[in-house]
């Protein structure tokens, strides 16, 4: 996203309604990266703020990379390109990515690239019907600016097994109006209702997958072009750090 459309999207996050998805969405990612452990997590895109996602991770190490600088901590690339090594990456964190890209295809491919074996994915995204697929018929609402390319949960899915990736778990969350200047309570009552009884109509959903384990070392096709890679990554911190790029990549 360019800088000017990211600080539109930044003013929608800072709304009652966006408070309150990226509360709830703290929420299942904290749930979803409980048991992936290694040694570094990769997030692709600023969703909130940089620590929104990533002070859950059990990794030893983990990293930003967004498509433009917002005063946040981390590196500036092309999602689709990235300057990371290939089977260096344990875990990669997609808040909504795939949402906001025309190249969705291309960010999957990468994903899969630097994942290492049984690496995990985590992928949030909008879903195009539910509760917010009424948008269009409610003044005022609507998703937030720059989402054009939402995907359904079924086609995701079957991208993601195409990439010989095991989907794991899918989560269906947020059952509020997509009202953003209306106050959102954060209880978890409504959430609790929408998953037992209309899980249909969530907001949006979250998919975990995993690579698997070939038993031979595959022949990459041609139309997986090798970018530029990093020398290495950032040195191990406490919890966050950054990604250190060599000269020549950048």
């Amino acid at each position: 996203m360019q800088v000017e459309q990211s600080q539109i999207l930044k003013g929608w996050l800072e709304s009652p309604l966006g408070e309150a998805l990226l509360h709830q969405e703290a929420r299942v990612v904290e749930e979803a990266l409980d048991g992936i452990f290694g040694e570094h997590c990769l997030q692709l895109g600023l969703w909130g703020d940089r620590r929104t996602f990533l002070r859950f991770t059990r990794t030893q190490r983990c990293s930003l990379i967004d498509t433009a600088p917002d005063g946040e901590p981390g590196a500036v690339a092309e999602l689709h390109r990235l300057p990371v090594e290939s089977d260096s990456i344990d875990a990669v964190l997609l808040p909504h990515t795939l949402d906001f890209s025309d190249r969705q295809h291309e960010i999957l491919r990468e994903v899969d690239r630097v994942l290492r074996a049984d690496g995990h994915a985590v992928i949030l995204g909008f879903k195009p019907g539910g509760l917010w697929g009424l948008r269009r018929l409610i003044p005022g609402a609507g998703l937030p600016p720059g989402a054009e390319h939402t995907i359904p949960e079924r086609r995701l899915n079957d991208w993601l097994k195409l990439l010989d990736m095991r989907v794991r778990s899918s989560t269906r969350y947020f059952f509020r109006w997509p009202l953003p200047r209306r106050k959102v309570s954060t209880s978890q009552l409504w959430e609790l209702r929408g998953r037992r009884l209309w899980p249909e109509l969530a907001a949006c959903y979250m998919l975990t997958a995993q690579k698997r384990v070939s038993p031979l070392t595959p022949v990459r096709p041609l139309w997986r072009r090798q970018p530029q890679v990093v020398a290495g990554l950032a040195e191990p911190s406490a919890r966050v750090s950054r990604i250190r790029f060599d000269k020549k990549s950048v």
